[in-house]
């Protein structure tokens, strides 16, 4: 008897990401067109500009999603970190939502891969947000205690399943036969629920958050967004809007400008009336709409360093950071690299380092831009204590430092 095909995490992870967006594009029919869109960019963009390869092949761009999702608990986002353990995704950074400039009430990481290879071959991300319910500023001591209590009682992934994870994660590969399987379970998990939601729940906890709502407001979790990459997200904001599409008022991120493109930049579709269940006081279940997904999608630069990264935050604190950008960066990338401001393999300009992971700031300002309000923090103090070390220790994992990341990748092929 021949032995069963074995396929490894990143191909289980491509599995993933495919399935969960065929999931997505069913459930959202807005983000099919913009795939196709971003696709038609990525073509043109490369016709006209072919050194936009160097920051990854169109096979990779084009193929390229990051997703996010919402979870309620540390205990969930342990659950949430073994799960996607088994794909090769792994904590990276941290990011407090709640020091924005528009504070959320949720601190997060980003789950993916971390190595060089496992980038190109499939580099797909989670940016998994988890609810601040510590942080007094939005959660007072009753309603803490009942939503903790909420969201000790559901349970958002089977235990099988997770234990599944577990074992694949250690071998580092699954069983071909098992693949379509575990995947299809996997996807399930964070599809949305069809199950009625206590309107009076749901309306309490919106005047904490829109986002506090969508978290602990239901008995699941889902995809909130699921993002394509794109070379010219300029031209897709103006592509989407001639098509029709109610965009948000801003492209996140840093200035569009003749030099070379940094960190991230994303935007996003407004988000769309999706019709959901709602359980009435009196019983009665009623069929009424939400406003929380929406469609994002993100232009990525070379990654800074930390030099690089103290200039874009200074030079994003002007009124107009696109009038003053050249004062704080160089318009190539040899200047770049001389100033140390970003990481270059070997130091060779031509051969950028591709920032993988998120801006808090704009990542506030799409969650912001696709609610159709929110309450304002209490003005107490907070000593939640929520850092990164606390989240580490939450999930019983090390969290994976960003510079650290970049550096050994520059280094990579150096003598």
């Amino acid at each position: 008897m021949s032995r069963a095909k074995k396929l490894e995490t990143w191909q289980l992870r491509a599995k993933f990401a495919a399935a969960l967006s065929a999931m997505y594009a069913a459930e959202v029919p807005a983000y099919t067109t913009l795939v196709e869109v971003s696709a038609q960019v990525n073509r043109d963009c490369l016709a006209h500009h072919p050194h936009a390869e160097r920051l990854g092949s169109l096979a990779r761009v084009t193929a390229e999603r990051h997703g996010a999702i919402r979870v309620g608990s540390p205990a969930e986002l342990a659950a949430v970190a073994d799960l996607f353990a088994a794909f090769g995704m792994v904590p990276v950074g941290y990011y407090d939502l709640r020091t924005a400039a528009s504070p959320i009430p949720v601190i997060s990481t980003a789950f993916r891969p971390i190595d060089a290879d496992e980038l190109a071959r499939n580099p797909f991300r989670v940016f998994t947000s988890m609810l601040a319910t510590r942080d007094r500023r939005f959660f007072g001591a009753g309603l803490r205690r009942r939503v903790e209590a909420f969201l000790a009682q559901r349970q958002l992934f089977d235990p099988a399943l997770i234990a599944r994870a577990r074992a694949i994660a250690a071998d580092g590969w699954c069983d071909a036969d098992e693949a379509d399987e575990f995947v299809g379970r996997a996807v399930a998990a964070f599809a949305l629920s069809r199950e009625p939601i206590d309107r009076a729940w749901y309306d309490e906890l919106s005047q904490v958050s829109g986002v506090a709502a969508d978290i602990a407001g239901v008995s699941s979790t889902h995809v909130n967004h699921l993002t394509p990459r794109v070379l010219d997200i300029d031209e897709l904001y103006r592509r989407m809007t001639a098509r029709g599409i109610s965009m948000i008022d801003a492209i996140q991120g840093p200035p569009r400008t003749d030099g070379p493109a940094v960190l991230l930049r994303q935007t996003s579709f407004r988000a769309l009336a999706e019709p959901r269940l709602f359980r009435m006081a009196d019983g009665t279940v009623r069929k009424e709409t939400l406003r929380v997904r929406f469609g994002e999608v993100e232009a990525r630069g070379v990654a800074l360093t930390p030099k690089g990264r103290q200039r874009y935050d200074a030079a994003m604190a002007a009124v107009d950071p696109a009038r003053v950008w050249q004062d704080y960066f160089p318009s190539t990338d040899a200047e770049m690299a001389a100033q140390g401001l970003a990481y270059y393999r070997c130091g060779d300009p031509s051969k950028p380092v591709v920032y993988e992971d998120f801006l808090p700031a704009s990542a506030a300002g799409i969650f912001r831009s696709n609610l159709d309000g929110d309450a304002e923090a209490a003005q107490v103090a907070d000593d939640s204590e929520y850092s990164l070390e606390w989240l580490a220790g939450a999930i019983d994992r090390p969290i994976h430092d960003p510079y650290a990341l970049y550096e050994a990748h520059a280094r990579e092929g150096a003598a």
